[in-house]
């Protein structure tokens, strides 16, 4: 199974998680990894360090906005 459908698989779970924004696929050391893109310190949150085998690998990006979007 690739990792395509891995993610798939966990993509709801993963963007259900405080503070996370997005979720995508990236390479690490060669190997193929799932990103979690997090808003903030991710202290004391349950994020998997790994998901069927795929390493997950954290990174910090802040606040997502919209372009375009009116932040009223």
């Amino acid at each position: 199974m690739g990792i395509e459908d891995v993610l798939r698989r966990h993509e709801d779970f993963l963007m259900a998680l405080p503070t996370v924004q997005s979720v995508g696929l990236g390479r690490k050391n060669g190997k193929d990894v799932i990103i979690v893109f997090v808003e903030a310190d991710i202290q004391g949150l349950d994020i998997p360090s790994s998901i069927e085998g795929y390493e997950i690998d954290i990174q910090e990006i802040g606040t997502v906005n919209a372009l375009g979007a009116d932040p009223k």
